[in-house]
């Protein structure tokens, strides 16, 4: 009985994990584009399975003193993919920029921190924001954080606000 405790327990900890994968192909869908082909560029994917790092996500925000609305805005999260990509140029950030106007993304903020530029793109449909792009660019290092959830424009707000702030 033991023994099928063991199998059962390793193969749930399997399924669970299944989506944590590091590749070095990209994960969102502009880069992963055959037409799109930048010499020179290395991608590193990450998709972040996120039933494992809400409570993490937590416990970090509450040490680090975040207010409730942003907590409250993690809980509202549903997908997470991470794309880092080195040497970078911008002309990838403008086709990616292109690519995201044409898809009906919009750009909400701008903000400049530490001498990187974070800029916030949502998707929205009616209300609800279903789909938010933050873009970490600082020199030839890249960041693309998709995140997939039901958001409101005041949770997004907040966030951004949150963020100006410090």
């Amino acid at each position: 009985m033991k023994t099928l405790q063991k199998i059962l327990f390793i193969m749930c900890a399997l399924f669970l994990l299944q989506s944590c994968i590091v590749s070095e192909k990209p994960n969102i869908d502009f880069f992963a584009d055959a037409q799109h082909d930048y010499e020179g560029a290395k991608f590193m994917s990450v998709n972040v399975p996120v039933l494992l790092a809400k409570p993490y996500i937590k416990k970090a925000l509450k040490e680090s003193g975040e207010d409730e609305a942003i907590l409250a805005m993690v809980k509202k999260v549903s997908k997470i993919r991470v794309l880092t990509v080195e040497n970078g140029d911008k002309a990838m950030l403008k086709d990616y920029a292109k690519y995201l106007n044409d898809n009906q993304y919009e750009d909400w903020a701008t903000i400049k921190h530490d001498g990187d530029n974070v800029n916030v793109r949502v998707k929205q449909k009616g209300e609800v924001i279903k789909n938010m792009l933050i873009t970490v660019n600082s020199d030839k290092d890249l960041v693309f954080v998709d995140v997939k959830g039901n958001f409101t424009a005041n949770d997004i707000s907040e966030m951004i606000n949150s963020a100006s702030d410090k």
